[in-house]
């Protein structure tokens, strides 16, 4: 990329131009997306009388997507220019979003489409996070580029606080499905933001090009050759999958068993998601005190117990136990994540990162949908808060997957990409 008049290297990114218009926009999209995730599950709920299987059901397709594809999406976004498939990919999904507010209006909603909304939309975002990831370092010099992952890790922990309480208000003044049009609208700012750059970037060489099942079985080869990562894939995959889990029922769980109303479900949630943000901020000192290595498992293990508080929720007082043993678990989550996404990206050899995180985002996202169809199942079957319980239990559990590993016998992470053994591939 040739530096566009303005955006010369070394400068702050307060006054980087493009990266200020990717950064606005972005923040805006993460915002309605998560009124989206939000409201889409209490759209099924009160709007739709949705059963808990079928809640259930939602989230799972919801997150099809990234089983389906996540593995060939990066090299398959490798292959083209980043910054036209992240405009495609937010202009369908603000049509596909905004159809659900259009059809409340119409009278004429219904489950299926919520779960045709879920699957589309959810494939578009797949293609839109391998593009992103890979944009940045386009966009804005290499010395900048922790300054700049820092600043959109911010924004998307504000939006994951701040978000469920804007789309409970919202929920609350419009109702569930219209609520959803404030993601549609979103969308369309990311587009304007993403047309507003000028920035060149130089499309993929045809003759760099591999059979796409060669790159994709590379990255693959790596992720599973690999003694700790796998095992960091193993715990990631596990936890998501009672994630999942909890996910499908937990609206369930605070508006049926804990009787709260719309705008007190997105209050809770904010309040709750604050833990991810002091995660975030912590992580980097927590690495340092603990070891950059031994946090992997002392996230999950130790920091992640108090997250078994969230089942013994009650409604009165007692519903304070649900934000802060959720609390806890998105600190610990946060956490956990920065150390891992942190190993991976030392011990890969570089040009095989984005395959990696491919591969590594296939197995691991993969896990999502089939614990959402094992919420719904057993919120049906067990019971909602026995499914709580179980969700939560084996999501901390996961955690044992790093401690039986060479993790544990190791403080910090090597800082340069290992050279033998399982890299040679």
């Amino acid at each position: 990329m040739e530096p566009v008049q303005g955006d010369q290297p070394g400068r702050t990114l307060w006054r980087h131009r493009n990266f200020l218009l990717l950064w606005g926009g972005q923040s805006v999209s993460e915002m309605g997306s998560a009124v989206t995730q939000l409201a889409l599950p209490l759209t099924a709920v009160v709007v739709l009388g949705a059963s808990t299987f079928q809640v259930g059901l939602l989230t799972s397709a919801a997150t099809l997507a990234f089983a389906l594809i996540a593995l060939p999406a990066g090299a398959i976004v490798d292959r083209h220019v980043k910054r036209w498939l992240m405009i495609w990919c937010d202009l369908a999904r603000m049509l596909i979003i905004g159809s659900v507010p259009l059809a409340a209006a119409l009278g004429a909603l219904t489950l299926g489409q919520l779960y045709a909304v879920a699957i589309t939309a959810g494939v578009c975002t797949v293609f839109f996070d391998v593009s992103y990831q890979s944009y940045l370092p386009v966009l804005i010099p290499k010395e900048d580029l922790v300054d700049g992952n820092g600043k959109l890790g911010a924004t998307q922990s504000f939006a994951q606080v701040a978000g469920p309480g804007v789309g409970g208000g919202l929920v609350a003044l419009v109702g569930a499905a219209r609520a959803m049009a404030a993601d549609a609208i979103s969308y369309a700012v990311s587009v304007a933001s993403l047309l507003a750059i000028r920035a060149r970037e130089e499309p993929p060489h045809p003759d760099q090009r591999q059979r796409l099942r060669t790159e994709i079985a590379e990255g693959l080869s790596f992720v599973l050759r690999h003694p700790i990562l796998r095992k960091i894939v193993a715990c990631t995959g596990t936890a998501n999958l009672f994630g999942g889990m909890v996910v499908a029922v937990e609206i369930i769980f605070l508006v049926r068993i804990l009787h709260l109303r719309p705008a007190e479900v997105g209050l809770l949630i904010a309040v709750a998601s604050l833990g991810g943000v002091v995660g975030g901020l912590l992580s980097g000192r927590l690495s340092r005190l603990i070891g950059s290595a031994r946090i992997i498992w002392f996230s999950m293990l130790v920091l992640g117990l108090p997250q078994l508080l969230v089942p013994l929720a009650e409604p009165g007082w007692l519903v304070v136990l649900f934000p802060v043993g959720f609390a806890w678990f998105a600190f610990s989550a946060v956490v956990y994540n920065v150390a891992q996404v942190s190993y991976r990206q030392a011990i890969c050899p570089p040009r095989l990162l984005g395959r990696m995180n491919a591969a590594v985002r296939w197995v691991v996202w993969g896990t999502l949908p089939l614990g959402g169809l094992l919420g719904g199942a057993l919120g049906t079957w067990l019971g909602v808060r026995a499914t709580m319980w179980i969700g939560f239990a084996g999501s901390w559990a996961a955690g044992w997957w790093v401690f039986f590993s060479p993790l544990r016998g190791m403080r910090d992470v090597p800082m340069r990409p290992e050279r033998s053994g399982v890299q040679a591939l």
